[in-house]
């Protein structure tokens, strides 16, 4: 067994072992998608449906990224569509910061794989109850993003 595949399956089953272990009162959502071949394509535009039911409570909304040390960028741009029940939508675009300007990958690292959440909008009240779906889209100029593995949303109660 190489040492990438060993440190990537240990990543993999702490992190399973962590989700199952802890109660998270304040996640309202969270789910990532794994990209295929580590590879993020711009037409491969991924989706999240939430079913909301709590227009009181402020939430922030994060933007997960998992990548290998081997991302040829410091960044990421997303275009972020929100559809909301009552069929309206609104765009924006995140820059997610990865590496600091010496290259210094940001976020929590295990081996070759680090994992950055990234804000996206803070105290969000939702304006309706039913389905929102977020759609993610990468922004680079490059139309293959190579070593991006995971990407993800999570919704969480304001604390």
């Amino acid at each position: 067994m190489t040492k990438k595949i060993f440190f990537r399956t240990a990543f993999f089953l702490g992190l399973i072992l962590i989700t199952f272990s802890s109660c998270d009162k304040n996640r309202v959502f969270e789910q990532n998608q794994k990209i295929p071949d580590d590879t993020w394509d711009a037409k491969n535009v991924l989706k999240f449906q939430v079913n909301i039911t709590d227009t009181v409570t402020p939430t922030n909304f994060y933007v997960n990224i998992r990548n290998t040390d081997n991302y040829p960028y410091r960044n990421i741009f997303l275009f972020i569509t929100t559809r909301f029940p009552d069929g309206g939508k609104a765009t924006d675009t995140l820059e997610c910061t990865l590496a600091d300007q010496n290259g210094k990958w940001l976020g929590s690292g295990l081996g070759d794989i680090w994992d950055n959440q990234i804000l996206f909008k803070k105290n969000v009240r939702f304006p309706h109850t039913g389905n929102y779906i977020f759609e993610y889209q990468q922004a680079m100029r490059a139309e293959q993003l190579p070593e991006i593995m995971d990407v993800g949303l999570r919704i969480e109660k304001t604390r």
